[in-house]
């Protein structure tokens, strides 16, 4: 029974693209232009309703619905070129609005928190300096895991490097994949829902991952 005192969550466990930056569009188009390099076709909701995923995994669900079929050394050379391009735009990416002062409120109530995010670590290192994320915040990246969302071991490493189980976690995500993975983990998951994503889209995919 409970004896009154409120409770709070133990930590939080964060998305980056789309959750605390808005850079969901800014991958959006640096896909389309990097497969267009390829000259593979793709029309941009089919791109966007893939956001999330590893560059890896996003490739292979492409590859499935244009029917192309890539080498391994296109497929390599389809995500640097995605890199590429993702860099032309990273200037102009910002934190979306009241994210870095959020970070900044748990650090002061001494409430831990990560961020764990599907992007490579030279993607994500300029947009957690927008964030003014502090060196010592152990956050995780593509490459400290070896399975991207929608497995769960994104989330279980930040919830690791806090050094606190995933179940007393809530991860904050934008994405259905994220909410999956939270769920796999067995985190509390929370989304946030982007400006130009329905819930059809949602409901669809998470019923079709």
């Amino acid at each position: 029974m409970s004896d009154g005192t409120p409770t709070r969550p133990a930590a939080f466990v964060f998305d980056l693209d789309g959750t605390l930056v808005d850079s969901v569009y800014q991958h959006v188009i640096a896909w389309q232009q990097a497969l267009s390099e390829m000259r593979i076709g793709l029309a941009i909701w089919r791109i966007h309703r893939r956001i999330g995923m590893s560059g890896g995994l996003l490739v292979r669900a492409m590859m499935r619905e244009t029917g192309v079929r890539l080498t391994p050394k296109e497929v390599d050379e389809l995500q640097n070129a995605h890199h590429r391009h993702f860099e032309g735009w990273a200037n102009a990416i910002r934190p979306l609005p009241g994210a870095a002062e959020l970070l900044r409120t748990l650090t002061d109530c001494g409430v831990p928190w990560t961020i764990a995010t599907s992007a490579r670590r030279d993607d994500a290192a300029p947009l957690l300096d927008r964030l003014a994320v502090p060196p010592d915040v152990p956050t995780v990246t593509r490459e400290k895991i070896s399975r991207a969302k929608p497995d769960p071991d994104l989330f279980l490493a930040g919830a690791a490097r806090l050094g606190i189980p995933a179940r007393d976690c809530v991860v904050v995500g934008d994405s259905v994949w994220d909410l999956l993975a939270a769920r796999r983990a067995e985190a509390l998951g929370v989304g946030c829902c982007p400006e130009g994503t329905g819930d059809e889209l949602g409901v669809r995919d998470a019923h079709g991952a």
